[in-house]
């Protein structure tokens, strides 16, 4: 995790092995992404979030969008299965994008299908609706690496 990539070959974006696996006494994974951010020539910073890898049989809609995972959380009793998303998600992925004369990073994000959020135990404590709350009753929890720079 982490690093400088430097000079890049000529013509050759970056490719990335990326791999997560699940916590064994936590939620399924629903996908991973990686961000990239780059400066343009005019020195403006950009980002953009590309989904590499994900979960169930879903596709990639033409923007790089995904449709949800879904969610088993019973807001009656603050449980869910893993009956969705899975134990583990690979890829190798190369930046479409990838311009040899921008200064870029990278960081891979793994996000888990939803789990109860705190609020939502708390509403079930005592006895509130947990749609009512200020907080959405669950959370997608994610993981973050640490940054890959590229420097032309």
């Amino acid at each position: 995790m982490g690093g400088d990539l430097t000079q890049a070959p000529a013509g050759k974006a970056p490719r990335f092995l990326v791999y997560a696996i699940k916590d064994p006494k936590n939620a399924n994974l629903d996908r991973i992404q990686i961000v990239k951010g780059w400066l343009t020539a005019d020195g403006t910073a950009k980002e953009k979030v590309y989904n590499v890898a994900w979960s169930d049989d879903r596709e990639l809609h033409s923007d790089g969008a995904l449709k949800p995972v879904g969610n088993t959380v019973n807001l009656a009793t603050g449980m869910y299965t893993n009956d969705i998303g899975d134990a583990q998600l690979s890829t190798v992925w190369e930046d479409p994008d990838f311009d040899a004369k921008a200064r870029a990073f990278y960081y891979v994000r793994v996000l888990q299908i939803p789990t109860p959020r705190h609020t939502l135990y708390d509403a079930i404590a005592l006895g509130m609706d947990p749609q009512e709350t200020s907080h959405p009753p669950t959370i997608q929890e994610r993981a973050y690496s640490s940054p890959i720079w590229y420097t032309p």
